[in-house]
């Protein structure tokens, strides 16, 4: 496939809108979304629910839960919670032979974020995807590297002139394309937002040396190659104009809406998870995992919408088994809700959220831990978003009344903010573009934390 670049906005969605109905059942490929390094399937949320909203089967849309989605220092080193770019391709190549099983597909179209393209990448040249993949899709994949210096950490998974990478880049044909066929690629990346394809090491800790990465880093030859302008590492992938670009380059057509048609039955659930701590190094930190928590207890809240409140009981409570499942939860369209995850090691973790505009079953939960530095504050709240960044040189936001958010670096790099406010219980609000999601503090000396998660 000739490469070619696109430039693509929401205003030109908008215009196309409303020109293609749904696939039917036989025409949707099943879709494999693979998340990136320390995501979860969560990210995927909103995806998932753009393509439900254009028709999409829901059985044929499966975001996959790496157990430990964190890439090794050095990839041919074992390392305590964290998997190579073997393990990660071997666990891919699993979800989608169960799709294919499921499904009866011959075929599933792979979409990945980030790291999760690298996976994607290794399964089509060497794991038998070639067969089993019509569409490849890569969202800020660093193809050619976060980095490319000679001698600089060259074993690890996203070093450009490391093994593995010189290894997926090398020339395919005599066009010198660097892309698997016969799958149709697509790569979709920033015009200069990305803080994984700059040309300085800033966002890798290594300000005013130089990368040998570019811009146009996540580009493949031999693949469709997309600029997005402003948009940062993770909304190359959850952003509504990715989902727009992923959804034209596999059906061929625009999609008849890119915002999130409401459902009125709500059926929530989802997985509760912890956070790992080294064996080897137990002062070291938490890692991220996706493993269960087994014996964790979650109880489900409806809330007072102006000022976070719980209305009475628990709407929903269960304490989860072995595989850390919970739901199904019937929601209530346009209500708050606060989740609540207590578990032993684990400080009881309250996580608010915008109301829900259609069902789920990846509506994940990651109970937390108070670090050492945070444990003489009264209260502890952070405002999250998973599928972006804070850019106060483009986005509108608060928190707490505080604009830009503690920590909220010009350049889109950071994703969460955290406040220490005074003991007394009270509302907080997290605002960004238009989405607010309030919440309450809750005590730090009686071992609780408050997120304030933003979905969109």
């Amino acid at each position: 496939m000739t490469s070619r670049r696109l430039f693509l906005g929401l205003a030109a969605a908008a215009l196309a809108a409303g020109c293609a109905t749904g696939p039917s059942l036989e025409q949707a490929p099943p879709i494999v979304f693979v998340h990136g390094n320390g995501d979860t399937a969560a990210l995927w949320q909103t995806t998932i629910w753009r393509f439900e909203s254009n028709g999409w089967p829901r059985e044929r849309l499966h975001a996959i839960d790496v157990p430990y989605p964190l890439a090794r220092d050095d990839d041919s080193k074992p390392q305590p919670g964290r998997t190579s770019a073997a393990e990660h391709m071997a666990f891919l190549k699993a979800e989608v032979d169960k799709v294919l099983q499921a499904t009866g597909a011959r075929q599933v179209v792979l979409v990945g974020n980030s790291r999760g393209g690298n996976a994607i990448r290794n399964y089509i040249q060497n794991g038998g995807g070639a067969k089993t993949v019509s569409h490849a899709v890569l969202g800020g994949t660093p193809n050619h590297g976060v980095w490319a210096v000679k001698g600089f950490r060259e074993g690890n998974e996203f070093a450009g002139t490391g093994s593995f990478l010189v290894s997926l880049n090398a020339s395919k044909n005599a066009a010198g394309d660097e892309v698997t066929g016969p799958v149709k690629w697509l790569t979709i990346r920033s015009d200069n937002n990305d803080k994984f394809a700059q040309p300085d090491g800033l966002w890798i800790g290594a300000k005013g040396t130089a990368t040998n990465i570019t811009f146009a880093g996540p580009e493949l030859k031999g693949a469709t190659n997309v600029v997005i302008p402003r948009i940062d590492h993770r909304e190359t992938s959850y952003a509504p104009a990715a989902f727009e670009a992923t959804y034209r380059f596999v059906t061929g057509r625009m999609p008849a809406a890119v915002e999130i048609r409401p459902e009125d039955r709500l059926v929530l659930g989802g997985k509760v998870s912890g956070m790992g701590v080294s064996s080897t190094d137990p002062a070291s930190g938490n890692f991220a995992n996706n493993l269960p928590l087994p014996g964790a207890r979650l109880e489900v809240f409806a809330l007072d919408p102006a000022s976070g409140e719980r209305r009475g009981a628990p709407a929903y409570s269960k304490t989860v088994g072995n595989d850390g499942a919970w739901g199904p939860f019937t929601a209530q369209p346009g209500t708050r809700y606060e989740f609540v995850v207590a578990a032993p090691g684990y400080a009881t973790t309250h996580i608010y959220r915008s109301p829900f505009a259609r069902s789920s079953n990846i509506v994940h939960l990651r109970a937390e831990r108070i670090a050492d530095a945070d444990k003489t504050a009264s209260a502890i709240v952070t405002m999250i978003r998973p599928r972006g960044y804070f850019d106060p040189a483009r986005d509108k936001m608060s928190f707490d009344g505080q604009s830009p958010p503690p920590g909220a670096l010009p350049g889109a790099g950071v994703a969460s903010s955290k406040i220490k406010p005074a003991a007394a219980a009270r509302p907080v609000v997290a605002e960004f573009n238009g989405e607010r999601v309030i919440g309450r503090t809750w005590p730090a000396a009686e071992n609780h934390v408050a997120i304030l998660e933003l979905t969109y």
